[in-house]
């Protein structure tokens, strides 16, 4: 997710369009626009609900497990001049492999995108 922070820094509108496909939500700003792209994430997971269980003097013992709930991710881009100045992220996004980890599928793609040379267009 740091990579994408770095590697995405200049892409156009045109080359997050191309990568990303198109926003969820936009917002013009002040200095540019924010570009939102939403990503909602099922990722299956378990739920055990063990009975509480108490013997004579000794308390109850139970509880539940819930291992990988779903989650979401909101990539927010911001653009300037029409080019990426920043990334960030928000919402129920990390994984035990690393925080964000959820909103790599929002940004993978962008950035192997923007390691990979491109014809020039009028837009870029």
């Amino acid at each position: 997710m740091a990579v994408a922070r770095t590697a995405l820094l200049g892409l156009s509108e045109v080359d997050i369009r191309m990568c990303a496909g198109f926003p969820s939500r936009t917002v013009d700003i002040e200095s540019g626009q924010i570009w939102t792209y939403e990503r909602a994430i099922n990722r299956g997971g378990l739920s055990v609900a063990l009975p509480t269980v108490g013997v004579g003097a000794f308390p109850g013992l139970g509880g539940s497990v819930n291992v990988a709930p779903g989650g979401y991710c909101n990539a927010q881009v911001r653009f300037a001049n029409g080019r990426v100045v920043d990334i960030a992220y928000a919402g129920d996004n990390d994984l035990p492999r690393g925080r964000n980890a959820l909103c790599t599928t929002v940004v993978d793609e962008c950035v192997t995108y923007a390691r990979t040379p491109h014809p020039a267009v009028e837009e870029r």
